[in-house]
């Protein structure tokens, strides 16, 4: 195969001299010496850098990670049937980079910048590079803006800054993705760009987000990123640092991104293919040594950037699946460890059918109400203990015959606000909706009510708010305090709103019983 490559170059040579057109420039290629599941080994590239891109003669990329003393390990990103021993491999010069600009919002591309949607070619000015250093501490800002999601629960209750990194995390078929959808749903209109990046995904799976994005009407602000389950390891490995590149591009502009990376538990385990085959040493549960640093290095880019820089910001949300409700495996500790909180997504609650099924006492943000508008801190400041005092509190009563009227009444309350914190998939709320709904639960305007019509009161709640106090509503949606007067206006509002409601809640048949909605 050799010989026949340097005939073929000396034929080409013989052409370019007698035709005179020709111009001699320097290459460096070598021989590919084994390629097989996702990597290749080339030899005759001393000058080969790290992370480079190569070419290979039937057309396949990789990119060059382990540079040994005798050959190059290369990381395949698209292997075609034709790559073989003995086929030539050459340097380009450059690292693997990703295009960017606005031309990929409502595109579905993958790592490189190809379209996978049929929907022509991306035009996009500008490469860069996937890899790039994390913001230095200088540059980042204290994460203070709030990243409205829509999620009642998650808003109220574990918020999410700008700039922020919140892992989502929860066993297999939990509504994981469905949070994380929600969440790029409700930016639809507040100029925040989304990028969704799908590593080791089923196709189907991959195409019904998009078309939820499409039927909701997100798509147009928001870059869907893909790898497939059927990709290759080395693409796969790639994706989520392009993603996170388009993202630091809008960043630069002073924009607010949203990052979606589904999911790094895929991600993690393609890296680890890649490690063994390359046969660099295992560690625990056979991850290699640096399984920390790859998702490091990823998630330290999140940041919100000083004002004098841009003022815009890369806010993360990573999912991570666990096994058997194990929170403390190995991956998912890492990325706890990394991140700034996480939402913990319950199968025994999604079982009950309460969904979002986000387990309130396992979940937690550590920026915390600073990220709040100041509307919430006043209406959910005590909802967080409270509701974990009920959910202890109906499981001592599941064994006990008779209550106090004060424990019967927090679980009576406590009921109502799972009632309250269940939404329905893409069904995004705004702030003033959520936060009149929580003041009804403080006040006691829910108590009265039966929790089988607690989602009529709700519904009646938000609509009228928006009927009758429009000027209000825009007030607590910009963040604008509250002051005494408003909250009288909005009291009387509720109470307009659930006139006609008010009945005798029905009585269980023991105090005790479980009371799932």
């Amino acid at each position: 195969m050799l010989d026949e490559a340097l005939k073929a170059a000396r034929l080409a040579l013989d052409e370019a001299r007698e035709s005179g057109t020709g111009q001699l420039a320097a290459e460096e290629t070598g021989v590919v010496i084994r390629a097989s599941g996702g990597i290749a080994r080339v030899s005759g590239l001393p000058r080969v850098t790290s992370e480079e891109v190569m070419v290979f003669e039937d057309g396949s990329t990789g990119l060059a990670v382990n540079l040994d003393r005798n050959d190059v390990g290369v990381i395949l990103l698209d292997q075609k049937e034709d790559l073989r021993t003995g086929l030539l491999a050459r340097r380009t010069g450059r690292v693997a980079d990703t295009p960017v600009g606005e031309a990929l919002l409502g595109r579905v591309v993958d790592a490189l910048g190809r379209p996978l949607d049929e929907a022509g070619p991306v035009r996009c000015r500008e490469r860069r590079p996937v890899e790039t250093p994390a913001p230095a501490i200088t540059v980042r800002a204290p994460v203070e803006q709030p990243l409205q999601t829509g999620i009642t629960v998650v808003d109220a209750l574990i918020p999410v800054g700008r700039g922020q990194r919140e892992l989502i995390l929860g066993d297999r078929q939990t509504g994981k993705t469905a949070v994380a959808v929600d969440a790029i749903i409700n930016q639809r209109d507040t100029g925040v760009v989304c990028i969704y990046c799908a590593v080791g995904q089923r196709g189907t799976a991959v195409a019904r987000v998009i078309e939820t994005l499409r039927r909701e009407g997100a798509l147009a602000h928001t870059v869907v990123m893909v790898a497939a389950g059927e990709d290759t390891p080395g693409l796969q490995f790639l994706t989520p640092y392009a993603a996170t590149t388009v993202g630091e591009y809008f960043m630069a502009q002073g924009r607010d991104v949203l990052v979606v990376y589904d999911d790094l538990t895929r991600h993690a385990r393609a890296y680890r293919e890649l490690s063994l085959l390359l046969r660099r040493p295992p560690g625990r549960e056979a991850f290699p040594g640096d399984i920390f640093y790859i998702h490091s290095r990823l998630l330290e880019r999140a940041t919100h950037v000083r004002e004098p820089l841009g003022g815009g910001s890369l806010t993360a949300l990573p999912i991570a699946e666990t096994e058997a409700q194990d929170m403390s495996a190995y991956i998912p500790t890492n990325l706890i460890s990394i991140t700034d909180g996480q939402i913990y997504l319950s199968p025994e609650l999604f079982r009950k059918g309460l969904l979002p099924a986000v387990d309130v006492g396992q979940s937690v943000s550590r920026v915390g109400g600073k990220t709040q508008l100041p509307a919430y801190r006043q209406v959910a400041g005590e909802l967080r203990l409270a509701y974990a005092q009920f959910e202890e509190l109906e499981s001592f009563a599941r064994f006990a015959t008779r209550l106090d009227e004060s424990s019967r009444q927090r679980i009576e309350r406590g009921r109502r606000v799972r009632a309250v914190l269940r939404q329905a998939q893409a069904s995004p709320l705004r702030a003033c909706e959520q936060i009149a709904v929580l003041r009804a639960l403080n006040t006691g305007a829910l108590d009265a009510i039966d929790v089988e019509r607690i989602a009529e009161a709700t519904q009646r709640i938000r609509v009228h708010l928006l009927e009758a106090s429009p000027e209000l509503a825009v007030r607590i949606d910009d963040g604008a305090t509250v002051e005494a007067t408003d909250w009288e206006s909005l009291d009387r509002c509720l109470g307009e709103a659930l006139s006609g409601l008010s009945g005798e809640p029905v009585e269980s048949e023991r105090s005790g019983s479980d009371g799932d909605d």
